[in-house]
């Protein structure tokens, strides 16, 4: 007989093929047996997966659907926003592929995943990072009162604030979510892990660009709280409940209020792997800290 914890361990996550094109169709295939195979064990679940998914023809008409009923109230309807997201999946294929490469850096990333459907239905943090991106492009396109309307909403219903102007790369994943905040000039990069209450902030009342650049790969622990116009280098490490208030290096960790990096200033411990995709809290504590519980 298996142990618990292997009874209750997630599935493998299977593998999809490299070229883009077909790594959406296949996604979009997986999505659909696990909704029907889910479906069949759930029977109480079998409306709605067949509403949210199965009888959709495509990731972006599910994913359309699924956030105009997410995301509507009274008087901003789930049919108008159908129409406003599908409209921007269906004519921007950097969006659809945004979305795909977020589908899968929640499912490889967090064990908790056990489907891409589970993500795409229940994960709030991708959720709001899809409505965002849509938010985004209709900023640039100068439809500001809109993109503020639905950033409100997003925050509403996901407890998630991310600014319209706020640009975010792809193979993002919001871990649990609750709580974070990303300012008006703050620019996320690819392949970046945050958790929740993470504040991604400015500093003072003046305008202009004043808040952080988080570069590729990088890890930001829950409760960390990154302020000003400063640099976060290419897969860095933020440890949880950090205050940082200046530049982090490449490969580095930085940790503490105020934050300082392990192995000190001069020479900071560095890091080979992309902590925003290994997802590794704590392997710097035994050279940074001799507190032992």
């Amino acid at each position: 007989m298996p142990d618990e914890e292997h009874r209750n361990a997630s599935p493998a996550a299977p593998h999809p093929p490299t070229d883009t094109a077909e790594e959406a169709i296949w996604l979009w295939t997986q999505i659909k047996e696990e909704a029907r195979r889910d479906a069949e064990a759930e029977p109480a679940l079998a409306s709605y997966l067949y509403s949210t998914i199965l009888s959709h023809s495509s990731l972006e008409r599910s994913l359309s659907f699924h956030l105009g009923n997410k995301l509507c109230s009274s008087t901003l309807l789930s049919t108008l926003l159908y129409d406003l997201f599908l409209n921007n999946f269906s004519s921007d294929p950097d969006l659809r592929a945004a979305a795909s490469a977020d589908l899968l850096a929640a499912r490889y990333r967090d064990p908790a995943c056990v489907s891409f459907s589970h993500c795409l239905l229940n994960y709030k943090g991708f959720l709001a990072c899809q409505a965002h991106r849509v938010a985004h492009k209709l900023w640039t396109q100068s439809r500001r009162p809109l993109a503020l309307a639905l950033q409100s909403r997003i925050s509403d219903v996901f407890a998630v604030d991310i600014h319209p102007a706020a640009r975010i790369g792809k193979g993002i994943l919001f871990d649990h979510a609750t709580g974070v905040v990303v300012g008006e000039t703050a620019v996320i990069g690819n392949n970046v892990s945050i958790l929740h209450h993470v504040t991604l902030g400015g500093t003072g009342k003046f305008g202009g660009d004043r808040h952080p650049k988080i570069g590729d790969g990088v890890l930001i622990g829950a409760g960390a709280t990154i302020l000003g116009n400063i640099n976060i280098g290419e897969g860095a490490k933020i440890g949880a409940g950090s205050v940082v208030l200046i530049d982090v290096p490449p490969r580095t960790t930085a940790v503490g209020n105020p934050a300082r990096l392990v192995g000190g200033k001069e020479q900071p411990t560095k890091h080979e792997e992309c902590p925003g995709e290994s997802m590794d809290h704590t392997s710097f504590i035994s050279g940074w800290s001799d507190y032992i519980i």
